[in-house]
């Protein structure tokens, strides 16, 4: 099977995935790419490209689904297969970016596990048995990538463009998927992105929110290794 290269979202890193790797790593050669060293979506895409196999499948959630998209828009021969979770594909809203200027001086001030407590997390997941788990997880991701690549990240998301002309030219397999409960990225998106591919399923995750890899991740691995073999 070729290879999956897996983008994690913003503040995150292959931890947000852990649940696939365990399950696919026995079948599926598997490389997790962390979202750093740039402050533009483009750059960060021509970063992984420089070193990604020749082909492979490619899956990104939310910031991940955005860099991936990047990809495919740099490099669409090299994408054998698509898989957008819990992401946009349109440039960001002026409203969002007004919010960001407060978040990176922050951030610079060293309150950045102040906005991930109070601003990130809380719109991350969907009400459920191991949400308390799943948000130290993210803190602790958080953390350990620190200020400088939350504030890269940020520029890079409030910079980034419209992807829905690549989204229309992709005709291999994709596969669209978000939790339910995303109000980050509501389901709305994911409706416009399924009509934008012509060859596209899309799945949407009961109990689950931003993060439907850690929230239902038996669901969310059967769902990729269907599009996989598909």
């Amino acid at each position: 099977m070729m290879p999956l290269l897996l983008l994690p979202g913003m503040m995150c890193d292959a931890r947000l995935f852990s649940p696939q790797i365990a399950s696919l790593s026995g079948r599926v050669p598997l490389v997790s790419y962390p979202l750093v060293g740039h402050d533009s979506v483009a750059g960060l895409a021509a970063q992984i490209l420089a070193t990604a196999p020749p082909q492979f499948a490619l899956a990104g959630l939310s910031m991940g689904g955005i860099v991936a998209m990047e990809i495919l828009r740099q490099a669409p021969e090299r994408v054998e297969k698509l898989a957008l979770l819990d992401t946009n594909p349109l440039a960001e809203k002026e409203e969002i970016k007004a919010r960001r200027d407060p978040q990176m001086q922050a951030a610079r001030n060293g309150d950045l596990r102040r906005v991930m407590r109070d601003e990130m997390k809380p719109n991350y997941l969907a009400e459920g048995p191991n949400m308390g788990s799943i948000l130290d997880l993210c803190m602790a991701m958080a953390m350990d990538l620190g200020p400088k690549v939350f504030l890269s990240q940020s520029i890079a998301l409030r910079d980034r463009p419209d992807q829905c002309d690549t989204l229309r030219a992709f005709e291999r397999p994709a596969l669209v998927l978000c939790g339910r409960d995303d109000t980050l990225c509501p389901i709305e998106r994911h409706h416009l992105m399924h009509d934008l591919l012509p060859n596209s399923t899309l799945h949407i995750i009961d109990g689950a929110g931003h993060l439907p890899t850690l929230e239902q991740p038996e669901q969310i691995t059967a769902a990729l290794l269907r599009w996989l073999e598909s």
